[in-house]
């Protein structure tokens, strides 16, 4: 997804989900470790898919057991104020549709302290461990979402801007 307003590029991202033993030595499709989840505020943020203007990240969600859509799933979302804070005006929660789609506009995304503008977000989906992944502005990589419950011991990957990649199964 591509897409400008008001001069800021947009951001659109992909997130699949699928299991591997070892997703790191799976052909084509190298992982990268956690970013990190930062310090946020407590309980979910607020259930909406606009906290403003500037920017669009938009995606779908699948499961880990045969790659179909995870609809219902909640995606977290947290973004810093210019000063570096995580403040509850910058958090939404949005829900997957049916397809495991999701879209969340808001303004884009602040750089503190030297980090780029990045989103932090957290995928929850029944079955599923998440741990966090923050996305950077304009970001096409690999990124580790959790792992499968289903499946103890393996993680699943998540690739942002690039489609579906299927990396093995439980």
């Amino acid at each position: 997804m591509s897409r400008r307003r008001g001069g800021l590029a947009a951001l659109g991202a992909m997130l699949c989900v699928a299991a591997a033993t070892n997703a790191s030595a799976a052909p084509g499709c190298p992982a990268t470790s956690p970013d990190g989840f930062g310090p946020f505020g407590r309980g979910s943020p607020p259930a909406r898919a606009s906290i403003g203007k500037g920017h669009v990240l938009a995606g779908v969600v699948l499961s880990a057991i045969g790659c179909v859509p995870l609809g219902g799933a909640r995606v977290e979302l947290w973004q810093a104020n210019v000063k570096g804070r995580y403040v509850r005006a910058l958090s939404a929660t949005v829900t997957t549709d049916r397809s495991g789609r999701f879209r969340f506009e808001g303004p884009h995304p602040a750089s503190y302290e030297g980090r780029a503008p990045h989103i932090h977000l957290r995928i929850v989906g029944r079955g599923y461990e998440n741990p966090p992944l923050a996305v950077r502005a304009g970001a096409r990589r690999t990124a580790w979402l959790g792992t499968a419950r289903a499946c103890p011991g393996r993680r699943l990957s998540n690739r942002l801007g690039e489609g579906l990649r299927r990396l093995g199964r439980c």
